[in-house]
C-alpha cells in the first residue's frame, strides 16, 4: 500500500525541490506522480515481497506525457522512495544517449541536490565498452601469434593494427598501470575509432569471466560488481534487451528485484525486435567456415593436449565442411530467387529498389527449406562440439595440472568463443527457416478455428553489396515483439513505468500493446499538457496537393518553399524521402540554399549547432530533416518557428517486418491500412509537429504541404489526434 508516511516523503521532496529551484508546480507533473506511485506501491505481493504473478493485477504504468509535462522529475520523485522502501533497484532505460546524459548529468543531481532524497547512481554499460585487458597484453605481444590467428573472428579480415593504433595501445596500457583510466571507452580523452576500439574490447561468449588472470583489475566487472550498490542505475533500451536474452540479472540487477523506467519507451517494441531477429550472410559466412577449418590444426596443435580439446576439434572438422558446401548451393539460389522477384515487382518502384524478396507468410519455397534443414543439422553439430570444447578450455585455465601453458589457452579461448556465438546466431536462424513449415501449419489450424491466433515470423533475403563484392542476407524476425517483451520482461519484472510523448496513436493504447505486449489490466493514462496549443497556427495551403502525385507534388514544394521559409527566420523541413529531400533542395534558388542545412552533409549534432549559431546571429536558417529529425529535436523560440511538413507520415511499403505485419492483419480479417498504417502515421504526425512548441511561450506555425489530410477519409482521423492548435484548412 502507498502509506501516509511514503505518500509524505513524495509530496515533502515535490516542494523541496520547487522551493529550491523557484519553479511551480505543474497540473500534469502531479497527476504523474500520482498514477506512478499508487501504481508501484500497490503492487500485491507475498509474504517474502516477491511480486504474485495474478493477470488482474497490475505492475506496470503506462503513460503518455506530452513536452512541458516534465515526466523525468515525475517519475524519479515517484519511484525513488518506492523502490528504496521496497529495497528493489531502479533501472531507467532511454532510447538515445542524448536523454540518458541529461537523466545522469542533470537530473539526477539535481535531484539529490535540491531534496532530501537519499540515493546513489550510476550509468551502466555494455561489455563492449570496456577494454579487454587480455586482448589488450596480447596484442602489446609482437611475439604472439594471435594477432593474425584473429582475423578469423571478423566478417572481413581485420586490417593489420598499424603504428597509430599499437600507440593508443601503449598509451591505454600505461593509462590503466598509473589508475588514470577506467578502461571505460567514454571516459578516453579522445575519440577512439572502431577498427582501434574492436581488438580490445570483448564479448559474452570470449570472455573467460573469473577464470581470467586479469579478472582483479577488469574494467567490466569491477563496474558490473559495484551496480549492486547504486539505488539507481541508467542504462539504455539495448543493455536491458541484452541483459533480458541472457536470462535476466547477467548485466544488471535480476528483473524480479527492479523496477524498470522505460523513457522514449515507442522505441522499445522496435528495439526489442533487433533483438530477437536472426540474420547471417550466405558468402562471408562461408569464408567463415573455410577460415574455422583451416585454423583447427593450428588450435589443436597450440591447445589440444587441455582435456578433450583435440577431440572435439578433430570432430568439428565435418560439419564446417559439410555446412559450408550447403552456402555454396544456397548462394545461386539466393541469385535465382531474387532475379525472379525483381522481373515480377519491375512496375512497383519501392521494392524494386530494395533488393530484398520477402517469402509470403513467412514460408520459404522447398528448395530453400531443405537447405535450411540441412544447416539447421550442421550448425546443431557445430554448436554442440564448441560449446564442449569451450567448458574444455575454462575447467583447463582452472587446472593447475593441465599441460598447455594457462597464456595460450586463455589467447585461444576469445576465438573459439566467437566462433560459438556465430554458431549459435545462425543455428537460431536456421532452425526460424526450417520450423517455417510448421508456421504454416499452425496458421491453416488457427483459420480453422482449432488455435489462438498465431502470430507468423518474416523471412527474407537482401542483396548486400560491399567493396565490389556481392552477398545474400538470410534474415528471420518476429513481426511483433508483443510475445517476447511479455515473457522475458513485463511477466518477470517487479514493477515498471514505460513513459513517451506519443505512445497513443488515434488517441488509445492499441497500437502499443499491440506490440509491445502489455495487457488491458495495467494501468495506462494520458497527462495534461501545459502548453497552450492555440498558440500555433496549423495550416494546409490551398495550392497543397496529394503527396503520393510524387512529381507534382515535388514541383509544388520547389515552386512554394521559398515564399513559406521567408516568414520566419527559424524553420524546419520534414521530408518523407530523402530522394524527394534531395530533388527539392538541388532546384531551390541558390541564395535560398546557402540558408538551407541539409541533413546528410554533417552530423545531427553539428547540423543542430551551426542553425542555432546562425539564428543567434540573426541570419536565415533552414533545416531539412528525415524521419530523425520528427523527434528528440530541441529547437525552442526563434530556432524554429516554423515546421514545414512536405508528406504525411506513411511508411513506404518496403520493410519486410511491416509488411509482413499487414500481411497477416489482412489475413485475420482486418485492414491493414487502417490498423496499421493510419495508426503508425498518426503516432509520426503528433511526434512531428510537436517539433513546433518546446517551451510554454513558444508560438508558431505548422504547415502540412499534402492535400490528403483535408480530401481522405482518414484525414479526420489524424486531425483529431493532435493537440488543439488553430486550424487554417483549404
Amino acid at each position: 500500500m502507498l502509506t501516509e508516511e511514503l505518500k509524505a516523503d513524495i509530496q515533502s521532496s515535490y516542494r523541496q525541490f520547487l522551493a529550491k529551484r523557484s519553479l511551480k508546480s505543474r497540473h500534469g507533473q502531479k497527476l504523474m506522480i500520482a498514477e506512478v506511485a499508487n501504481t508501484l506501491a500497490n503492487i500485491a505481493t507475498d509474504a517474502s515481497g516477491e511480486r504474485l504473478q495474478q493477470q488482474a493485477l497490475p505492475h506496470i504504468c503506462v503513460i503518455e506525457a506530452g513536452t512541458g509535462t516534465g515526466k523525468t522529475v515525475a517519475y524519479l520523485l515517484a519511484t525513488l522512495p518506492i523502490a528504496k522502501a521496497l529495497n528493489k533497484k531502479l533501472v531507467i532505460a532511454t532510447a538515445t544517449v542524448a536523454l540518458q546524459e541529461q537523466i545522469i548529468n542533470k537530473d539526477l543531481p539535481e535531484l539529490k541536490n535540491n531534496t532530501d532524497l537519499a540515493f546513489n547512481f550510476t550509468l551502466a554499460k555494455g561489455r563492449g565498452r570496456y577494454l579487454c585487458l587480455s586482448k589488450l597484453d596480447r596484442l602489446l605481444d609482437n611475439t604472439n601469434p594471435q594477432l593474425s590467428m584473429e582475423q578469423s573472428l571478423y566478417e572481413q579480415a581485420m586490417p593489420l593494427v598499424d603504428e597509430t593504433a599499437m600507440a593508443s595501445y601503449q598509451q591505454m596500457i600505461e593509462a590503466m598501470a598509473t589508475g588514470q583510466w577506467n578502461g571505460d571507452r567514454d571516459t578516453w580523452d579522445t575519440e577512439l575509432a572502431a577498427s582501434v576500439w574492436a581488438p580490445v574490447s570483448t564479448t559474452h561468449r570470449e570472455c573467460t569471466g573469473r577464470r581470467c588472470s586479469n579478472i582483479s583489475n577488469c574494467s567490466f566487472f569491477k563496474a558490473r560488481e559495484s551496480i549492486d550498490t547504486y539505488d539507481c542505475i541508467v542504462a539504455n533500451h539495448d543493455l536491458v534487451l541484452a541483459d533480458l536474452a541472457l536470462g535476466g540479472g547477467a548485466i544488471l540487477p535480476a528483473p524480479s528485484e527492479t523496477i524498470y523506467i522505460f523513457d522514449e519507451g515507442h522505441h522499445l517494441a522496435d528495439k526489442a525486435l533487433s533483438h530477437f531477429s536472426y540474420h547471417t550472410r550466405v558468402a562471408s559466412t562461408g569464408k567463415w567456415l573455410e577460415q574455422s577449418h583451416k585454423t583447427l590444426s593450428s588450435l589443436a596443435a597450440a591447445i589440444g593436449a587441455a582435456g578433450q580439446v583435440d577431440h572435439y576439434a578433430e570432430q568439428l572438422q565435418t560439419p564446417l565442411v559439410e555446412a559450408k558446401q550447403q552456402l555454396e548451393l544456397l548462394y545461386p539460389l539466393c541469385q535465382q530467387l531474387l532475379d525472379q522477384h525483381a522481373l515480377q515487382q519491375t512496375e512497383n518502384r519501392f521494392k524494386a529498389e530494395t533488393k530484398r524478396h520477402r517469402f509470403e507468410s513467412g514460408v520459404p519455397p522447398q528448395s530453400v527449406l531443405d537447405i535450411a534443414e540441412q544447416l539447421a543439422t550442421h550448425f546443431d553439430r557445430i554448436t554442440s562440439l564448441l560449446a564442449h570444447m569451450t567448458t574444455e578450455i575454462q575447467q583447463a585455465i582452472e587446472d593447475s595440472f593441465c599441460p598447455v601453458p594457462k597464456v595460450d589457452l586463455e589467447a585461444w579461448f576469445p576465438l573459439v568463443g566467437n566462433w560459438h556465438a556465430r554458431a549459435e546466431a545462425n543455428l537460431s536462424l536456421w532452425r526460424s527457416y526450417h520450423n517455417s513449415g510448421h508456421d504454416s501449419s499452425k496458421a491453416e489450424d488457427q483459420q480453422a478455428g482449432d488455435t489462438p491466433p498465431f502470430v507468423p515470423v518474416a523471412r527474407w533475403i537482401s542483396l548486400v553489396e560491399f567493396s565490389g563484392a556481392v552477398d545474400f542476407e538470410i534474415c528471420s524476425s518476429p513481426i511483433l515483439a508483443a510475445n517476447t517483451l511479455r515473457h522475458r520482461l513485463w511477466e518477470q519484472c517487479y514493477g515498471a513505468v514505460v513513459t513517451s510523448a506519443t505512445l497513443t496513436a488515434l488517441g488509445k493504447f492499441d497500437r502499443f500493446k499491440m506490440r509491445s505486449g502489455t495487457s488491458d489490466q495495467q494501468h495506462y493514462s494520458i497527462m495534461p499538457s501545459p502548453f497552450d496549443f492555440t498558440q500555433a497556427l496549423l495550416q494546409v495551403p490551398h495550392y497543397a496537393v496529394e503527396a503520393n502525385q510524387v512529381n507534382d507534388h515535388t514541383q509544388h514544394l520547389v515552386e512554394h518553399l521559398p515564399g513559406l521559409c521567408e516568414e520566419f527566420k527559424g524553420s524546419l523541413v520534414l521530408f518523407a524521402s530523402r530522394r524527394q529531400m534531395e530533388e527539392v533542395y538541388y532546384q531551390l534558388p541558390g541564395d535560398l540554399r546557402e540558408q538551407v542545412i541539409m541533413q546528410g552533409e554533417l552530423s545531427k549534432q553539428k547540423m543542430l549547432t551551426q542553425h542555432k549559431n546562425d539564428i543567434d546571429n540573426k541570419q536565415q536558417s533552414i533545416l531539412f530533416g528525415l524521419a530523425s529529425f520528427a523527434e528528440g529535436v530541441d529547437l525552442p523560440g526563434d530556432y524554429c518557428r516554423h515546421v514545414i511538413i512536405a508528406k504525411l507520415p506513411f511508411s513506404v511499403p518496403a520493410d519486410p517486418i511491416e509488411a509482413a505485419l499487414a500481411e497477416w492483419i489482412e489475413q485475420q480479417g482486418g485492414n491493414a491500412f487502417m490498423d496499421i498504417a493510419v495508426p503508425d502515421a498518426a503516432m509520426r504526425l503528433v511526434q512531428a509537429c510537436g517539433r513546433l512548441l518546446r517551451t510554454e511561450s513558444d508560438s508558431g506555425k505548422i504547415t502540412i504541404l499534402d492535400k490528403r489530410l483535408v480530401t481522405k477519409r482518414y484525414g479526420k482521423l489524424l486531425l483529431n489526434c493532435l493537440p488543439g492548435y488553430r486550424l487554417a484548412l483549404s
